[in-house]
């Protein structure tokens, strides 16, 4: 079997089995079985594949059509155009989330930003992109899980950020040492009745999408533990679920009277990112 065969049979496989993206996730699961990258898959699609390539390759594509998220299947998944170490003990980053590492990159040109927390920080995605684009930055990267922050590690080494990002082991801000220019959360905000019993979400760390009965238990804790946390012209950037904006903006005004609150949206139109702006 050559591997223009093989991806036609992955993509109808995955299809028939309801997978979303059939296409991309086949191309995904091929191109890690044989250790190449896009450009070279179709470069050489009539290129044969070893049989013991192709038996690894239904196996993984069994799983897949079982629920287990790709990501999770081949260990990486790419987030601001880097790749990320990922498995079962961090959220896989997605690309929504893209949008709060622009908001912070922009707020740290604008006011010259030097120190950044990133609370919940899972395998490492926002803290590590904020630290390549950002040169002269010092983030400090806090999860409550110790899992968490072994592969937070892992994704420094990879991208050589060690120098640039302390690791902290605490729930929220109760480790930060010191105030800092921003903080930046990607916080659990599903709400319980939300949360899955099956589906690729039902692979992932249940700590990381349940956010109680609205959705904002890890949010309001953050709100409040940020007044003594931020600096006196400091922001708080926070991603939300639907519809969650205005319970939100009430919490940041009740804990930052004089702030400056502004929503971004994604690109799919969902009210996505919070700002809030001390002046």
């Amino acid at each position: 079997m050559n591997r223009r065969k093989a991806l036609a049979e992955v993509r109808k496989i995955l299809a028939e089995n309801q997978i979303e993206d059939a296409t991309l996730e086949g191309e995904i699961l091929l191109r890690h079985i044989l250790g190449i990258n896009r450009s070279q898959l179709y470069t050489d699609l009539d290129n044969d594949i070893k049989p013991a390539d192709v038996k690894h390759l239904l196996k993984l594509i069994e799983k897949r059509t079982k629920g287990e998220p790709s990501a999770y299947i081949t260990g990486h998944k790419e987030f601001y155009g880097l790749d990320f170490i990922v498995n079962q003990r961090v959220l896989i980053p997605r690309p929504e989330t893209e949008l709060l590492v622009e908001q912070a990159i922009s707020l740290c040109q604008e006011y010259r930003y030097s120190t950044i927390a990133d609370i919940g920080t899972g395998c490492g995605a926002i803290a590590i992109s904020l630290a390549v684009s950002i040169p002269n930055i010092k983030i400090s990267a806090i999860d409550i899980s110790n899992d968490a922050l072994k592969v937070t590690k892992q994704n420094c080494e990879k991208h050589g950020v060690l120098d640039k990002v302390t690791l902290l082991h605490g729930n929220l801000l109760q480790s930060l040492p010191e105030l800092v220019d921003i903080i930046v959360a990607n916080l659990p905000y599903v709400r319980e009745k939300d949360m899955p019993d099956k589906g690729p979400l039902s692979f992932e760390p249940s700590l990381a999408l349940n956010g109680g009965e609205k959705g904002l238990d890890k949010i309001k804790t953050l709100c409040h533990q940020a007044v003594n946390k931020l600096n006196k012209k400091g922001s708080l950037l926070l991603e939300i679920g639907q519809r969650q904006s205005g319970d939100v903006m009430a919490i940041l005004r009740e804990h930052f009277p004089s702030g400056l609150v502004e929503v971004k949206k994604d690109l799919a139109g969902i009210e996505r990112v919070i700002i809030l702006r001390l002046t």
